[in-house]
């Protein structure tokens, strides 16, 4: 029984390695000249969600947490993977295999656009609460 639980748990990581490696080759085909404009907004979109640390459903909530993030990404990625000519999408994958084994990508730019977000958001909630209680 322990055996047929460690596969099944290697299987699913290798699941999420892979997605990983496909949302990131959908990144590396929304930046490629080759891709029309309407695969392009979309794969964008695909890929902002799947790196947005802010899911639909807060991943806290037993079980409906993960099921934005294990139903919505990979019917994007397969929505978004139609889109892209394949040998563009083969190039990216290539690419993104590349990338992905020497380490996973950091944007720092996008961490301090999430994070610029988030104090400004707790900036306009602190004004809110403080006209509500202390008018």
């Amino acid at each position: 029984m322990y055996r047929r639980n460690l596969s099944f748990l290697q299987s699913w990581k290798r699941k999420a390695k892979e997605l990983k490696t496909e949302v990131y080759a959908l990144y590396l085909a929304y930046r490629d000249p080759r891709v029309s404009w309407p695969a392009r907004i979309f794969a964008g979109i695909v890929v902002a969600y799947a790196f947005s640390p802010i899911d639909l459903i807060p991943d806290p909530i037993p079980l409906l947490g993960y099921l934005d993030d294990l139903i919505l990404i990979p019917i994007g990625a397969v929505l978004a993977r139609r889109m892209i000519p394949p040998l563009v999408l083969e190039d990216c994958r290539v690419k993104a295999k590349e990338v992905m084994a020497v380490g996973k990508p950091v944007n720092w730019i996008a961490a301090g656009v999430i994070i610029s977000i988030w104090l400004v958001a707790a900036a306009l909630m602190t004004l809110w609460l403080v006209q509500v209680f202390f008018p």
